[in-house]
Parts: structure tokens; C-alpha cells; sequence
């Protein structure tokens, strides 16, 4: 019952935090002439440049990101990135038509909008739902480096690359106030999403102390793909214990939780990786 309860307000907490950002974009971003970063980006462009209705741009973009979601990140995910895009596009629907505006500087207004986007789209990573394609991709090309190397990569350099076009597009095809006031609502944004999710695009460090670690190790491999570093332990209560060690991106901790949960007697903790050496 617990664990049905938590399911049923994760997609609320993804259904607030899609009407937040889908309010900030209509009712705030759009009118001070900034646009949203990401896939969203790039459909307010499509829209602006062909003068086609935004929310359906925004869905369609978003939809091939969501079916490659499917095949690479698992049916669970994807549920909630549809339902997160699904209340997005329709909620920009509704708020294009409320009127509202805010009496205050451009410069501030954007600023404001930014924040409030951020607190929408901390909310659905926070809760494991997506609305942006970028961070779809960008987690599909990591997950696809790191079976074939090896190694752990972070979602950084791949974000920044991606919402650079955007931003480089709207230079070009809108006008550069458009571009360099979208870079503010990034920059503001990603530094609102960063406090609420402890950096979503770094790696992720989870050790977890156990007396029964076989059936971990078998989930993580298969449910994952990832392997784990073993080592002995011990503890002053509990005694003879084995620690792993295993890292994944923000994306895939949603399932190591669920990993985790089902298998009771852990002692678990994540910490945040900005680099790994080798």
C-alpha cells in the first residue's frame, strides 16, 4: 500500500511540476520574447518560424525521444515522460489563452520565469519523469558509450552541445535579445534544478552495505547492465557485512531504488561524481 501510495504521488508531483514549466513558457517566457531550452526549444522555433500551433509542435518533437525512450530506458520511464509531455502540451494549450503579465522588467520577468521552470522540471526528474528530449538523448548516447567501453560518462557535455544549436538557431532565425535572454531562463533554471536533484547530469556513486549481495549483483547486471565493486565490511552491530559499489547516471538511479527496495536489509547512500579518473 506504501509503496502504491508513493507510485500515485510521483505522478502527481510529475503533473505539478509539467503545469509549472508549461505555465513559465506560456505565460511568462514566450511573451518577454525567450524561448525554452531542449527539444521544447526547438519546437518554439518550428512554431515561431512556420506559425504552426506550439503545443502540437512541442508533442512531436518530443515523440521520437519517447519511443526510443521505450527500447532503451525501459516501458516504466517512458509512462511518465508521456504523461509529463502530455500534461506539458496541453497545459501550453490552456495557459496560451489565460491572460496574464507581469509588471515588472524584462529582465526580471525572465529571470522570474526561469526559476519557475526550473521548480517544474526539478519536480518531474525528481519524481523520474521527463519532458525534454535532450535529457532523453543525451541519456540513450551515455547508456550506449558506456556498454560499449566500460566506462562512466556524464550527461554534461552532451546537454551543453545540444541547447548551444538551440540557442545558435535562435540567433539566427528569431533574433539574438530571443537567444541571449533563453540563455538567462538556462542558466537560471539549471541552476534551480541543480539544488533540487544534486546535479541530474553528473554520474551517481551508490554503495550499498548488505549481508546478501548475490541477488543485488543478479538485478544490477540484468535490470542495468551495470557491475559492481565488491568489498568486504564490517560492522560493529551487524558484523561481517559486503559494501558495493556501482555507478550509474540520474536516469537509471530510479530503477537502482526500486532494485534496492526490493531487497530488504541495505544500508544505502548516493553521492554525486563530477569526475572519474582513470
Amino acid at each position: 500500500m506504501n509503496k502504491t501510495f508513493k507510485e500515485i504521488m510521483s505522478y502527481v508531483a510529475i503533473v505539478i511540476g509539467a503545469l509549472l514549466a508549461a505555465f513559465s513558457v506560456a505565460c511568462i517566457l514566450l511573451p518577454n520574447d525567450a524561448i525554452d531550452y531542449g527539444t521544447a526549444g526547438v519546437a518554439i522555433i518550428i512554431s515561431k518560424m512556420t506559425g504552426f500551433a506550439l503545443s502540437p509542435c512541442v508533442f512531436l518533437v518530443f515523440l521520437p525521444f519517447l519511443i526510443l525512450s521505450v527500447f532503451v530506458l525501459g516501458v516504466k520511464f517512458s509512462i511518465k515522460a508521456m504523461v509529463g509531455s502530455l500534461v506539458y502540451t496541453v497545459g501550453l494549450d490552456v495557459f496560451e489563452e489565460i491572460p496574464f503579465q507581469l509588471n515588472t522588467e524584462h529582465f526580471l520577468a525572465v529571470a522570474f520565469g526561469g526559476a519557475v521552470l526550473g521548480l517544474g522540471l526539478s519536480l518531474i526528474l525528481r519524481y523520474g519523469g521527463c519532458i525534454d528530449g535532450s535529457e532523453i538523448f543525451a541519456n540513450i548516447v551515455i547508456k550506449k558509450l558506456s556498454d560499449k567501453t566500460g566506462k562512466n560518462f556524464s550527461m554534461s557535455g552532451i546537454l551543453i552541445a545540444f541547447n548551444a544549436c538551440v540557442y545558435l538557431a535562435a540567433f539566427f532565425l528569431i533574433n539574438r535579445n530571443a537567444a541571449l535572454l533563453s540563455l538567462l531562463v538556462y542558466f537560471v533554471a539549471t541552476t534551480v534544478i541543480d539544488h533540487f536533484t544534486d546535479h541530474f547530469e553528473a554520474i551517481k556513486q551508490v554503495t550499498i552495505i548488505t549481508k546478501e549481495p548475490d541477488k543485488l549483483i543478479e538485478a544490477i547486471k540484468k535490470d542495468l547492465n551495470k557491475t559492481c565493486t565488491i568489498m568486504d565490511s564490517y560492522g560493529a552491530i551487524a558484523g561481517e557485512n559486503k559494501t558495493l559499489i556501482c555507478y550509474v547516471n540520474y536516469f537509471e538511479l530510479q530503477k537502482m531504488r526500486e532494485i534496492i527496495a526490493e531487497n530488504k536489509g541495505t544500508f544505502s547512500t548516493v553521492s554525486t561524481i563530477d569526475e572519474i579518473l582513470r
